[in-house]
């Protein structure tokens, strides 16, 4: 697998690669005094590739799942598509026939406006649950769009700024590579700030590691040349390694989706598996855009003020390992002692402990670390506490960024999460004034 390292950033996000456009617009899709963020903001956005092109897509496994998402996935599922829509300001959820059809018909109206066929149109909604779409703005909105469709960078931040909620910055990733004697290009964007602990999936199959508890999308535009199923595949585990491994609140969104579109006009030879060094390129260079994004939902999510890395290891299997570290992760108590910066790790400890995980407290070892720092600080080691001092701990749990490190010392299984604090500042934001 590549390093990190040869992949060099660059700006335009979902515009960097060769072939994409994008446009967005202000239609005034929130109902103003209803629901968070700036009233005047572009709500509405569309990503084209000028060609046909490889899709995947990764979607909520919530048993309520919006309008767009059903209409979505079984377009994902297809070898090609070329355009995504998507608003913010209301989430086309929980709103029956009424919301299926207003999710066609943009997909429609997209579709007929560029003359390609309506199924290669992809559509994504955010926002505020159980409202129906204002379909006069959106069709108007839509229309603008596609008349200022362009390939700059300015229309890409327009764009991430479109698909904010809660957002407090827009969220954009772009690299470029080598394969095969050839620059190729992945672009990024995404949002998310609350409502945010995904479990994707291609098919609406709750991966087994994914417990269901604002809305997370994200686009993803590359002008590699790669055949449906490995894009799906590599996809897939991009999203196992980032999107799903990261929670802000431990709510699971009705509309939370990943879509990646890949043109082939990097002209690179053709990836059709998953094991060449291409392939492998490809996958790493995924990944690390998909993680990126991920960690930039944390760093934004409401209200929080520091950002948690959790790494369990020893567990008896991953289910159980995954289970654990999200216990920690979602824990109301450890949540608020991180705001703290108090090093408070009898509360992890027995979140540990009322975890569905196979849990032997004389057998757990745990400790803290800057971001990165091999040197842990272990407050506790078999279960047994150290001569480690609060004061110690206390340094790196007041850091804005800091990693726990537990070892349940059962087997082999490990899970990586990334979390936040829980502040004062997210229940005054989500109390519904």
């Amino acid at each position: 697998m590549n390093s990190y390292s040869n992949f060099k950033s660059i700006k335009g996000s979902v515009n960097a690669p060769n072939g994409f456009l994008s446009a967005a617009t202000h239609c005034g899709i929130r109902p103003e005094g209803l629901g968070k963020g700036a009233a005047k903001k572009n709500d509405i956005a569309l990503i084209v590739s000028e060609t046909p092109a490889t899709v995947a897509g990764m979607f909520t496994t919530n048993q309520v799942c919006a309008a767009p998402v059903k209409l979505s996935e079984p377009r994902a599922s297809k070898d090609v598509a070329q355009a995504i829509v998507v608003n913010s300001g209301n989430a086309n959820a929980c709103t029956g026939d009424r919301g299926m059809k207003d999710a066609q018909a943009m997909t429609k109206q997209v579709g007929k406006s560029l003359n390609i066929p309506d199924e290669d149109v992809l559509v994504c909604s955010t926002g505020r649950i159980g409202m129906v779409l204002p379909m006069a703005k959106v069709k108007a909105g839509i229309s603008e769009c596609v008349g200022s469709l362009n390939a700059t960078a300015k229309s890409a931040n327009e764009t991430a700024v479109a698909i904010m909620t809660s957002d407090k910055t827009a969220k954009e990733v772009a690299v470029e590579f080598e394969l095969g004697g050839k620059t190729v290009r992945i672009g990024g964007i995404t949002k998310g700030a609350g409502m945010i602990e995904p479990g994707m999936s291609p098919n609406g199959q709750r991966p087994a590691s994914i417990s269901l508890h604002a809305t997370m999308l994200c686009f993803i535009t590359s002008d590699a040349a790669i055949a449906p199923k490995p894009l799906k595949a590599a996809l897939e585990e991009a999203v196992a390694q980032s999107f799903n491994r990261i929670t802000v609140d431990g709510d699971m969104s009705t509309n939370d989706s990943v879509i990646a579109l890949a043109n082939g006009l990097a002209g690179n030879r053709k990836i059709t598996g998953s094991r060449s060094a291409d392939a492998q390129t490809f996958q790493a260079a995924l990944n690390h855009v998909c993680l990126e994004l991920a960690k930039m939902m944390v760093r934004d999510g409401e209200g929080a003020s520091r950002f948690i890395t959790i790494r369990l290891n020893g567990a008896k299997t991953v289910k159980d390992a995954d289970t654990a570290a999200r216990t920690v992760a979602n824990s109301q108590l450890v949540r608020t002692s991180w705001c703290g910066g108090d090093p408070n790790w009898g509360r992890i400890l027995d979140a540990l402990g009322y975890s569905d995980a196979k849990v032997v407290e004389e057998k757990v070892d745990f400790g803290y670390s800057a971001p990165g720092d091999k040197r842990v600080k272990y407050s506790l080691k078999r279960g047994k506490p150290t001569k480690t001092t609060l004061a110690e701990l206390g340094k790196i749990a007041k850091l804005k960024e800091f990693e726990l490190h537990i070892n349940l010392n059962l087997g082999k299984g490990s899970a990586l999460i990334y979390s936040a604090d829980l502040t004062e500042e997210y229940v005054t934001f989500n109390r519904g004034e």
